[in-house]
């Protein structure tokens, strides 16, 4: 049976690598009745991270939805991958949920990673909740944690639960709303007992007890003006005040446990249905001047947040329905590819249990299978609703809902262009090929669905290099790529690192004559002409320039000179890379009426080329990258020497939020392997962008490294 809107919770697992978000997910679903033990992440045993790359490095790849029901309500629960390598799927749970719960060991307390991804939760307005986890291990402390939570995220961050016990002694927690504690069973995982707050933790009950009505208090002046003047807050009225100052970010409760214990997730079940908004309760999202209520009988809007490429299934969209109801067997719009797409089965999991329902109602998750031309961040609309046209702002799973951007919702018949995801940009870079011959196109076909999967990934031919380059946001993002192409698409590849597209220029001006001449019996080959070449500004490309006067070479054999010319561009004389900025004038040659043709000239263009571009200072070009590095303040001194070492230029400094951004110019040959490094100096916390800002000369040391290395590289690639 299809859920109202409003008995709805949508929540999504975030939090840093390591904190616990997979077993915290499986424990929720052992409370709820849905698997009937609790899985383990070392043994491979959890319904998410059930991928074999996912079990051998004990770590969520992708994001894993689970659908169940808790007290007459359906939750929709997204465990996210913690490894930055894979935000993207946190940023795309983010977007469709009105709720995260950030899941924060309480031995490491708050790392970068949930930093991060409070700020983007911050930017979406969601309701946000911390479980503090890992309560059981050694120097686990809760209260230490929750200092941090406040430093990190705010005042507004207060316990709605304390745990009874540390460490190893742990044994259950207190309710601070209804002023109660819960004792764990020691034989029965699942085994609580409601009991009275034991007289030794009476006194620090009662001390953030206090904390948390001050925050209460705050949500509305009328009950702020009771509270100060003594007046009881009932406990209707404290649940209603939490509910709602939870809703749009005004109090960030935290509760705790033990997730590998099942300690504390029976509670943390009831704060989700008591505490976290519903779709309706969230209210409705805006969608430029319209506003999208979550109406089953309005017309379709629903966003597909991840897509899953399988060899034998095809495409398996992940969406959320904003609007009306997605029913099996009907038809959808998609503006962005302006297809037209036929629903077919739904898909529903619960656990290892996969269901198909018949629709899908507005406010609720799942997946479909099977469609052609739509991907993730694409939103799909009633066909009908198609014919009409609508301004608004498409969100996306890492941009603001604010400002909004233009989008048209279109027919067919007036195409329009959504925007597309902003995501993190690719750092890392290899160049790869297939280890059999003949695989390239499969290669290639396979790394494009693997790239709907994961839009963050680049994937491109370098024009200039001729490799096939894929980028992603560490080594180890590629890698999971790589192994995912092999897994599943029977694709083997080798990663080389790419080579750096120098380009080689001249200092100054030169004249050279070129001949081609070829006499063997019958009818011989005779061009020949004389050039200047003058260098030009840096970004001009190549000019060429037409000096003949009184016909010395016909107007037909010019333009066969200019494709010698530019053949002998290709490959420059310092170290065979491409030459730019660079004019040439063709200023005088002769022709013979039988013997000259096209393809004399051409080569004769081309030998004069050479020839003048060794008498011209040719120097190799290296290209110049504007990086901007987050780092925290700490490290900037190390990370400053760690520039200047790569021939890096500082170009300033600007704080932002107990950050820093690093400016530099650095070269890009010094930076294929920065990510790893940067992330050292960090402790993973700094993160980095790069664009190509121009070309400069390399300096005469560096430029004899590179030579001998170029030539090593081009014989062994023709031998």
């Amino acid at each position: 049976m299809r859920p109202a809107a409003d008995r709805i919770r949508n929540v999504a697992l975030v939090g840093h690598r390591g904190s616990g978000k997979t077993s915290l997910h499986e424990a929720l679903l052992f409370e709820a009745g849905v698997v009937n033990r609790l899985g383990s992440v070392p043994d491979g045993s959890t319904v998410s991270d059930s991928e074999p790359d996912e079990q051998a490095r004990q770590m969520s790849i992708t994001a894993t939805l689970s659908s169940f029901d808790w007290v007459d309500r359906r939750i929709n629960l997204i465990d996210t991958p913690g490894e930055s390598s894979f935000v993207a799927d946190a940023l795309g749970a983010l977007q469709v949920c009105e709720s995260a719960i950030f899941v924060v060991g309480a031995v490491m307390g708050v790392e970068v990673g949930a930093t991060r991804l409070w700020a983007r939760a911050a930017e979406l307005d969601l309701a946000r909740m911390v479980f503090v986890n890992m309560l059981d291990r050694e120097r686990a402390d809760f209260f230490r944690t929750l200092e941090q939570l406040k430093e990190s995220f705010g005042a507004h961050v207060v316990a709605t639960e304390v745990p009874m016990g540390s460490e190893h002694e742990v044994s259950g927690v207190i309710d601070l709303v209804d002023m109660r504690a819960f004792r764990q069973d020691s034989a029965d995982p699942a085994g609580f007992t409601e009991i009275e707050i034991p007289a030794e933790h009476r006194e620090l009950a009662e001390r953030y007890r206090e904390r948390l009505m001050d925050e209460v208090a705050e949500v509305s002046d009328t009950l702020m003006e009771r509270y100060l003047e003594g007046e009881a807050i009932s406990h209707e009225e404290i649940v209603g005040a939490l509910k709602e100052g939870t809703n749009h970010g005004r109090i960030f409760p935290v509760v705790c446990g033990v997730a590998t214990r099942n300690l504390g997730t029976s509670r943390l079940l009831d704060a989700i249905v008591e505490d976290l908004p519903s779709p309706v309760k969230h209210g409705p999202i805006r969608l430029g001047q319209v506003e999208v209520e979550a109406d089953p009988d309005g017309p379709l809007c629903a966003y597909v947040f991840k897509t899953r490429a399988d060899p034998f299934a095809g495409r398996i969209n992940m969406l959320r329905i904003y609007r009306g109801t997605l029913a099996h067997d009907s038809q959808a719009f998609n503006p962005r590819s302006e297809a037209r797409e036929r629903i077919g089965q739904l898909i529903r999991t619960t656990g290892r249990e996969v269901e198909h329902p018949q629709e899908l109602g507005p406010g609720d998750i799942g997946a479909v299978a099977k469609l052609k031309e739509t991907h993730a961040g694409d939103w799909l609309f009633a066909d009908a609703h198609a014919a009409a046209t609508t301004t608004a702002a498409a969100p996306t799973p890492a941009a603001a809902p604010t400002p909004a951007a233009p989008m048209t919702v279109a027919a067919p018949t007036a195409p329009s262009r959504l925007p597309g995801p902003v995501l993190p940009t690719p750092v890392m870079a290899f160049a790869l090929e297939p280890k059999s011959a003949g695989d390239e196109e499969k290669m290639l076909s396979s790394l494009r669905r693997l790239q709907e999967e994961d839009p963050v990934i680049d994937l491109h031919r370098d024009p200039q290099t001729g490799q096939e380059i894929i980028a992603g946001l560490s080594q180890i993002h590629v890698e999971v790529i790589v192994e995912r192409l092999k897994s599943r698409f029977g694709v083997e590849v080798s990663l080389k690192p790419p080579r750096v597209p120098y380009r080689e220029t001249i200092r100054r001006a030169a004249k050279a004559h070129g001949r081609h001449k070829k006499q063997s019996g019958g009818r011989g080959q005779f061009g020949d002409c004389h050039i200047e070449i003058e260098p030009l500004a840096q970004g001009a490309g190549f000019e060429f320039v037409d000096m003949i006067k009184g016909g010395v070479i016909p107007g037909s054999f010019i333009a066969a000179v200019v494709k010698g010319v530019v053949e002998a561009m290709r490959e420059g004389v310092v170290a065979g890379y491409p030459v730019s900025d660079v004019k040439v004038t063709l200023v005088d040659g002769s022709y013979h009426d039988v013997d000259s043709s096209e393809i004399a000239f051409k080569l004769a263009g081309s030998q004069a080329m050479r020839q003048a571009l060794r008498e011209a200072d040719p120097v190799l070009l290296e290209p110049i990258m504007l990086l901007r590095a987050s780092i925290p303040e700490e490290c900037v001194g190390d990370v400053i020497g760690d520039l200047n070492s790569r021939r890096g230029r500082p170009q300033g400094m600007e704080g932002a939020g107990g950050m820093t951004e690093v400016k530099a110019e650095v070269p890009m040959a010094e930076m294929l392997g920065y990510a790893p490094d940067l992330r050292a100096i960090t402790g993973g916390r700094g993160e980095y962008s790069m664009e190509l800002l121009r070309y400069e000369e390399v300096p005469a040391q560096v430029a004899q490294r590179i030579v001998p290395r170029v030539d090593v590289e081009q014989t062994a690639a023709h031998a």
